[in-house]
């Protein structure tokens, strides 16, 4: 019996059409060609389904998402990243999620002056367990415009590159060692759990937290001391 499918936490923008549909054409290319190896889970299919929509409850809906999940990509696009997106990274961090930060946005921004600098803020650099992915957007695309006259193959070819730089930073990710022991995890769940706060620890109760982390540990992600 084959290892079990990693949940992926598809973290980025999600405030309009191009990002909506972005994001599921990607997400739909990583599950098929990484066989199925990887299920991208996008917090824009659950956030109208959160009952009471307030602020409070679709953060902490994300965020029960994201604990769910075994590795989290990051889009890092923009002059300035997402914050919601920097906030999601950072309390994957504290449970060392594996994740991988994608940058297809060819703009220079941030510290990326500094010999170790990246197109963005250097809080946001330097994490254990951590791939960063840097893609041309506008180079990859003219690549494929200018052998796929087609918009549908060009679309295919395109998403297919991006899906493929991905896949092989979460398998370089995924097998790197975890500073956090599988006999450690449960704790550091709940640490993690108490710091956000909210409603929370009600969505993510002791019996299925442990049950998550059984999963977590199964999975082969975090190694018993």
């Amino acid at each position: 019996m084959g290892k079990r499918a990693l949940k992926v936490y598809w973290a980025g923008d999600l405030f309009d059409a191009k990002d909506l549909l972005g994001n599921i054409l990607l997400a739909s290319e990583i599950e098929r060609c990484s066989n199925n190896r990887y299920q991208v889970m996008l917090p824009q299919n659950g956030e109208c389904e959160v009952d009471l929509r307030t602020s409070q409850n679709i953060r902490d809906a994300d965020f029960e998402l994201l604990y769910n999940c075994d590795v989290l990509v990051a889009n890092f696009d923009g002059p300035d990243l997402d914050s919601g997106t920097v906030v999601e990274f950072c309390f994957a961090k504290m449970v060392d999620m594996p994740a991988v930060l994608l940058r297809t946005d060819f703009r220079d921004s941030g510290d990326h002056t500094l010999p170790d600098g990246e197109p963005w803020n250097l809080m946001c650099s330097h994490y254990p367990r951590t791939q960063v992915r840097h893609i041309n957007a506008m180079q990859l695309y003219h690549k494929y415009k200018n052998c796929n006259p087609d918009v549908s193959e060009l679309l295919t070819s395109y998403c297919r590159s991006v899906a493929g730089e991905v896949i092989a930073a979460l398998d370089q990710v995924t097998a790197q060692t975890s500073w956090l022991s599988s006999d450690e995890l449960f704790e550091q769940y709940q640490r993690a759990i108490k710091s956000i706060g909210g409603t929370l620890a009600e969505r993510l109760p002791q019996e299925k937290l442990q049950v998550i982390c059984q999963n977590k540990t199964v999975s082969g992600l975090y190694k018993k001391l």
